[in-house]
């Protein structure tokens, strides 16, 4: 069999600690999933259940690498975000047997040219040109299960050059990773290398070239990222 033209490279992360990479498949990302971020949008969180999203598998970026200001946005903001790798296949999984399917996490930062969500939400219109862009998709090393076990809680922060925007714990998520993987593989058939960016919590804000941004969650890693 031949291509009529060279297929692209498949998209791969760090694993922290050893010189494997891990192949990224799909991105799904969640939406409104700490309260304190569905109060800053303005909206009352006991109406609010957390949405789900996708980026494209080639939309992520490795800790340091340098992320250009993306076209069409004049407000692109940062979310720094608790990243769970899967490495099986997984079909509709109970909640108690989800954390089985996770190969392990990373830091992860959800770029976002906010200015054209808002416009396009006010549409009635999918606004996935707003989240899955090229580049979008910042994250760390993947630290394995095997290494640092199934984090419930520790701080969750994001500075932007060194003043601290963003600061919670990933106890404050309202779907936790169990609760995630199991509504995920009822909708989808999730597969070995896909990654879910779990939401974030609030002080999301506006980067502008030059801006370094650094966050980090307790007990797995940090993630750099400059704008240029």
């Amino acid at each position: 069999m031949t291509t009529v033209f060279p297929a692209q490279p498949t998209p791969l992360v760090d694993v922290a600690g050893t010189d494997d990479k891990f192949p990224v498949n799909r991105i799904y990302c969640v939406g409104l999933n700490y309260t304190d971020h569905i109060v800053e949008f303005g909206a009352d969180p006991d109406k609010i259940d957390p949405v789900f999203f996708m980026k494209p598998a080639d939309a992520v970026v490795a800790d340091r690498a340098p992320v250009p200001y993306p076209s069409h946005t004049k407000n692109f903001h940062y979310e720094i975000e608790l990243v769970v790798a899967i490495d099986r296949e997984a079909s509709n999984v109970s909640v108690d047997d989800a954390e089985d399917y996770v190969f392990g996490y990373a830091v992860g930062n959800d770029l976002t040219r906010r200015d054209m969500q808002f416009e396009l939400k006010e549409k009635g219109m999918p606004w996935d040109p707003s989240k899955g862009f090229d580049m979008s998709a910042p994250i760390s090393a993947i630290h394995r299960v095997s290494d640092i076990g199934h984090p419930t809680e520790g701080r969750i922060w994001l500075s932007v050059n060194g003043d601290v925007k963003q600061d919670g714990n990933i106890n404050q998520m309202i779907a936790k990773v169990n609760q995630i993987i199991s509504k995920l593989s009822e909708l989808y058939v999730l597969k070995p290398g896909d990654l879910i960016y779990t939401g974030t919590p609030s002080g999301i804000g506006p980067v502008v070239p030059g801006d370094i941004m650094e966050a980090g969650i307790d007990g797995i890693d940090t993630l750099t990222t400059k704008i240029i």
